[in-house]
């Protein structure tokens, strides 16, 4: 499918812009870039809420901390490969406690589990990762674990919530125009196949920088 509302031209003219905004105004930071979508004709309260997760062709968020909660085996593999990794008697120490479970989910922005962890997790750990929206992705021994974290840092993830905005990092200001205009390309296809009424459903769509104006798409 293509973006039927959004030209190529139009979308291109948008991302320039807005890198030429941010590179005339350099932050000390990486700015990050949002897709910025309002709906309509959608009640949260009656209508199914949909989510759908998508990899995008260039990582949007490349700085993204993983750790890994494994058994010795991928303890090892993490560690040879340069990934945070946990076991279970490190969990175990954390007893439980709350504040200790809340700050581990502040550190990280992901966890993987091994097979045999993921189950004991709620068990060690209680419901703070859950809550903290970051449940570990299971990974099982025949995955290479590099590969693994790029399709973590290269995945959004739509989910519909009780409001009628939805937001999704899909890159940053120091990436090509044209990987930017791919990402969002499949972000805006992907989101609007998973709406009921798809482009009727959308009442507006933004492009913005973390600092920048919005860009109006749509």
């Amino acid at each position: 499918a293509t973006m039927s509302k959004v030209s190529r031209e139009f979308l291109r003219q948008h991302i320039d812009e807005m890198l030429t905004e941010s590179a005339e105004k350099k932050r000390n930071f990486t700015e990050t870039i949002e897709l910025q979508i309002m709906l309509k004709n959608y009640d949260p309260s009656r209508d199914k809420r949909f989510s759908g997760t998508l990899k995008l062709p260039h990582i949007p968020k490349p700085r993204m901390k993983i750790c890994m909660l494994g058994d010795q085996k991928h303890c090892d593999e993490a560690k040879a490969a340069g990934i945070e990794a946990m076991d279970v008697d490190a969990l175990k120490k954390l007893n439980k406690d709350k504040k200790l479970v809340k700050k581990l989910a502040g550190k990280y922005d992901a966890f993987m589990a091994s097979p045999t962890l993921i189950k004991q997790i709620p068990r060690i750990l209680g419901p703070g990762l859950n809550k903290a929206g970051k449940f570990p992705t299971l990974v099982t021994h025949d995955v290479n674990l590099s590969d693994k974290v790029t399709e973590i840092r290269s995945t959004i993830k739509f989910q519909m919530k009780k409001v009628l905005t939805l937001g999704v990092a899909i890159g940053r200001v120091d990436m090509e125009a044209e990987e930017l205009l791919m990402n969002i390309h499949q972000s805006v296809n992907f989101l609007v196949s998973l709406l009921k009424k798809n482009w009727q459903n959308v009442r507006s769509l933004n492009i913005k920088s973390t600092m920048g104006k919005p860009q109006r798409l749509y």
